[in-house]
């Protein structure tokens, strides 16, 4: 009788040492930080398009920089957007468009930075005047 109620006595421990622990759902990102890292608040370093503004077709490179980050995204949404401290990616708008940068600090602090690339429409070149066809 002695054996079966340690038995049950471990078993409910374990149980209980696995309810009281949160539970780690499958997709939820990781809460460590890499090595390497500094400790400290997440830090927007450098946010910028390459051009002021550019004409309608034409690409550009949106640069930015991120320290302590968890994770990082920019919106409207760009793809191959990474934690890193100095990354550019290509775009190409069709508008006028205001990106904007959050990263996630590895605290739950977040971090935002914004900025604007003008486009501008294509200039079509003027068709000469033939005045002797007249």
């Amino acid at each position: 009788m002695f054996r079966f109620s340690r038995i049950w006595l471990v078993l409910g421990g374990l149980l209980a040492v696995w309810l009281l622990i949160p539970s780690r759902r499958p997709g939820d990102p990781a809460w460590v930080r890499p090595l390497g890292t500094r400790v400290g608040p997440v830090r927007i370093l450098q946010f910028y398009a390459t051009a002021g503004s550019v004409t309608a077709g034409q690409k550009a490179q949106l640069c930015y920089g991120v320290e302590n980050a968890r994770a990082v995204r920019i919106s409207p949404a760009v793809a191959g957007v990474y934690p890193s401290m100095a990354h550019c990616l290509e775009i190409v708008p069709e508008r006028t468009t205001h990106y904007m940068i959050l990263a996630e600090g590895f605290d739950g602090a977040v971090a935002t930075r914004s900025v604007t690339l003008a486009v501008l429409p294509q200039v079509m070149p003027r068709q000469p005047v033939n005045y002797a066809g007249m």
